[in-house]
């Protein structure tokens, strides 16, 4: 498993995440502030991993900013992206399994490392629900409204 990762801030809780994940054996593209030199501000990190995750080259994607809504709405412009701002471990599973979400965003102020460990558990441990195919193929829609808006 490749996971891109991307933050504006490194902080204790991204690097509990960037541990717990490289414990799994994922392996781990670092954006933003977790990146060496790279201080991007926090749209363009959102668009870096957002399109890591939509082009294939990460399975999934987690971000972090101060109130986690920046980098959800970012990534979200990028097609293909289904990142959604959950602030607990049963959000975060129900993103997964019921809009097929594959970018996990927390937020900085809110987010203890426990918590940030609670909701990677949910979210790696769901999976899209094949009873919610026809809701989940409802999103790729929402990629058709984003290219009749450029």
């Amino acid at each position: 498993m490749r996971v891109a990762v991307g933050s504006d801030e490194q902080t204790s809780t991204t690097d509990a995440v960037v541990e717990e994940l490289r414990r799994r054996e994922a392996k781990v593209e670092l954006f933003g502030a977790l990146a060496q030199g790279d201080d991007t501000s926090w749209p363009e990190v959102a668009r870096r991993v957002a399109e890591q995750v939509s082009q294939g080259r990460c399975s999934q994607g987690l971000l972090f900013c101060w109130t986690g809504t920046g980098v959800s709405m970012a990534a979200n412009k990028v097609p293909g992206a289904r990142a959604a701002l959950c602030v607990d471990a049963a959000t975060a599973a129900g993103a997964r399994r019921w809009n097929d979400a594959n970018i996990l965003c927390m937020s900085l102020r809110l987010t203890t490392p426990a918590l940030a460990i609670e909701m990677l558990e949910a979210w790696f441990s769901a999976s899209p629900e094949a009873s919610e195919g026809e809701n989940i193929e409802r999103l790729k829609a929402l990629d058709a409204v984003r290219a009749g808006a450029r």
